[in-house]
């Protein structure tokens, strides 16, 4: 995964602060909106658990702090439920204008709530998913109930939630009051996911239930059984963030494998902006070809000289286990480590000069397995005859001819 720090300013322009992951293999095929719970932040355990398995499968996350939370600038005093979802609108417009539009939102909690609100003002959202959301914003105020009445003499009180002091006014909680999903939600036209734990003590499952009522169809409900509302165990917070992944797929739109078509065996296909990032067909199988980044790669794919290696450490493998069961020698396990560089010629007769390099291929062997000395000389052998190695030590010929096909 690779991360960085992005700043874009909420609608009433305080500076709001977000980390933006990207796989580390490949551009994103969508993007996706993160809205952390009430009082947390982008820093979460759970947040980043799941930002992390949402990137391993593709997508590009941004996942940022509400306005007076974690690193955003404002007061969160002076916030409330409505301004939240502005910022998530604020980050959807930095993405759009910056990287894409993103396509997915997934908020906790009441980021979760959040998110559905916000989705009805963001058209190319394609799916939402929460992760132990209420059905309706004011359900939050459980957490602060035996200030509510102070809150209500006095305009605001200190509150203690998750062993944090806040400030919250009146203001913040009429908000919430006037904030309603259950009546909304037929008319959102979105994809849904909802994932609520059984064991949740902080946001009852019935939420849940209320909102996958609500819903109408294309709906979905994932028990998150055994986990805590925070997500604590890393495991839960990985595996909300696969099915995520996943079930978006169906919705969001993934890219097509390249249509790349070719009599031969191997098509390589690169574009005049990809840099060195090349769509490869080997076979019946897609990958990536690139270079590393400090030779202006991406490092989406192996290199070219990679892919050389890879073949040679594939065809020995493959030729030792082969001839090992010819044989019936017990050789359970075969490694082939392989590097490639350029070196100085040793005793090379027909090199210009003493300082020649030739093309160098340093392979290691392992084997592991109930293999006598001579059995294992054999072996070493018979990886000097695999058939790329041969290949490799033949004269080889390449042709090029040009066609417009």
């Amino acid at each position: 995964m690779r991360s960085e720090k992005v700043h874009f300013p909420s609608s009433e322009q305080e500076q709001l602060t977000g980390r933006l992951e990207l796989p580390v293999d490949q551009h994103p095929h969508n993007y996706a909106l993160f809205a952390h719970c009430f009082t947390c932040s982008k820093n979460l355990n759970a947040v980043k658990q799941i930002s992390r398995a949402l990137t391993g499968l593709g997508y590009g996350v941004l996942r940022f702090d509400f306005t007076g939370l974690g690193e955003s600038e404002g007061s969160f005093k002076d916030t409330n439920f409505s301004g939240n979802v502005e910022d998530l609108l604020a980050a959807a417009q930095f993405l759009e204008e910056n990287y894409s539009t993103p396509k997915l939102l997934v908020g906790h909690s009441l980021g979760g709530a959040a998110c559905l609100k916000a989705a009805f003002k963001l058209p190319d959202i394609q799916a939402v998913a929460t992760v132990g959301a209420p059905a309706n914003p004011d359900h939050v105020t459980h957490l602060f109930s035996s200030k509510l009445d102070e809150i209500e003499a006095n305009g605001k009180a200190e509150v203690n939630i998750g062993g944090r002091s806040f400030t919250l006014k009146q203001q913040f909680v009429e908000d919430l009051r006037q904030q309603q999903l259950e009546d909304q939600l037929q008319e959102l036209g979105k994809a849904l996911l909802f994932m609520h734990s059984p064991q949740d003590t902080t946001v009852s499952i019935r939420n849940a239930e209320t909102l996958y009522k609500a819903a109408k169809h294309p709906k979905s409900f994932v028990s998150l059984d055994g986990a805590d509302h925070l997500l604590s165990n890393s495991a839960d917070a990985e595996y909300a963030g696969k099915v995520i992944a996943q079930w978006a797929g169906r919705y969001v739109g993934l890219p097509e494998e390249p249509d790349l078509k070719t009599a031969d065996q191997v098509v390589a296909r690169l574009d005049i902006d990809d840099g060195f990032t090349t769509d490869m067909k080997l076979g019946k199988h897609y990958m990536l070809a690139d270079e590393p980044r400090d030779f202006g790669g991406n490092d989406y794919g192996p290199s070219p000289y990679e892919l050389v290696s890879a073949g040679l450490a594939a065809c020995t493998a493959m030729t030792l286990q082969m001839y090992a069961r010819r044989k019936k020698w017990e050789l359970q396990h075969v490694e082939v480590h392989i590097s490639y560089s350029k070196k100085h010629a040793e005793d090379c007769k027909a090199c210009e000069t003493k300082d020649s390099k030739i093309d160098t291929f340093e392979r290691t062997v392992k084997l592991v397995g109930d293999l006598d000395d001579s059995q294992i000389n054999k072996l070493l052998e018979i990886a000097d005859k695999c058939p790329v190695h041969r290949t490799l030590h033949n004269e080889i010929q390449v042709k090029t001819r040009l066609t417009d096909q």
